[in-house]
């Protein structure tokens, strides 16, 4: 686990980040029923973007959300219906994300999930079959749930994350598992021979948000991972919050003691498996002007390997 890890950092650093969607273009999407699909992301504009309310939300933090007629709307193209928007912060290492759509009353939400970087690019596309049907358990009931496993790139405050349902899924349903047999199978009787309930998908429904940090890098990196050229501040939300891209400056070299306190701080926490903090140090000496913070990083990283 360690080795691809310290891989995925190495081929991190020396390669150029290439998104990983584009709003027009098939991607591979891994489910939980199924090896691979390939899923097309919207189109959203940056106006219909920008006109977004972007809820907050800390790590370590659950927060059940009811979408209902007075939720936040959006209308395009197949996406239709209640949506909700978050901003997730984007420095407090990698993210675990758990949505779940709770089933009530026979019916339930199916969620579509778009992940965006701190300038409003469009990051990750999760379709609904990723949030496949689960059984209700002790501390849980009948839901739709997908783990959503994500690392922001350095030099991020936030990232932003779209859920939504479309008009393709109001038309499906979804069959779920009668109590009476989910008991039976629990407890190893015979499990009587009686129909399953079907929920039958709506524009509204209850979403539970569970928001973890690690230490252990995710499997999709949000952002680009190397500075991009400038580009024009992006409005984001009613309240007009200004999300600015960092943009290079002139930086003096730092000194030779600061080179050395850098270098030794990176090697001891590769050596501890702290590759996170790593590249925290690593971020951090290079916004200071390191001329060598980056090879000590790589070639602890080998070394490591």
């Amino acid at each position: 686990m360690k080795t691809k890890l310290l891989s995925f950092c190495l081929s991190t650093l020396l390669c150029s980040a290439i998104p990983l969607i584009g709003y027009t273009a098939p991607i591979t999407t891994t489910n939980k029923t199924t090896t691979s699909q390939d899923a097309i992301a919207p189109y959203l504009s940056i106006t219909a973007l920008q006109k977004l309310n972007w809820q907050p939300v800390n790590t370590n933090d659950t927060q059940t959300i009811t979408l209902n007629a007075t939720s936040q709307q959006l209308n395009e193209g197949d996406i239709q219906g209640s949506i909700a928007a978050f901003a997730l912060p984007a420095n407090r290492g990698s993210l675990d994300i758990t949505l779940s759509s709770l089933v009530k009353d026979k019916q339930v939400y199916v969620p579509n999930v778009l992940v965006f970087d701190q300038a409003l690019r469009p990051a990750a596309f999760y379709p609904s079959s990723y949030f496949p049907y689960e059984r209700p358990g002790v501390m849980s009931t009948d839901r739709l749930e997908g783990t959503l496993k994500l690392t922001p790139a350095l030099g991020q405050q936030q990232i932003y994350i779209l859920i939504y349902t479309t008009c393709t899924d109001l038309q499906k349903s979804t069959q779920m598992v009668d109590p009476a047999k989910a008991y039976a199978q629990g407890v190893g009787n015979a499990v009587p021979a009686i129909p399953d309930p079907v929920a039958r998908h709506t524009p509204t429904g209850t979403l539970k948000l569970k928001v973890k940090s690690e230490q252990n890098a995710g499997n999709i990196t949000i952002g680009q991972v190397f500075s991009s050229p400038a580009q024009e501040p992006i409005i984001v939300g009613p309240t007009q919050t200004t999300v600015t891209p960092p943009t290079s400056q002139k930086i003096k070299p730092v000194l030779s003691d600061t080179e050395r306190y850098f270098s030794d701080a990176i090697k001891k926490e590769i050596n501890n498996g702290n590759i996170d903090k790593a590249l925290k140090l690593l971020d951090e000496a290079e916004r200071l002007g390191s001329a060598t913070a980056r090879e000590t990083f790589i070639n602890s990283i080998k070394n490591k390997g």
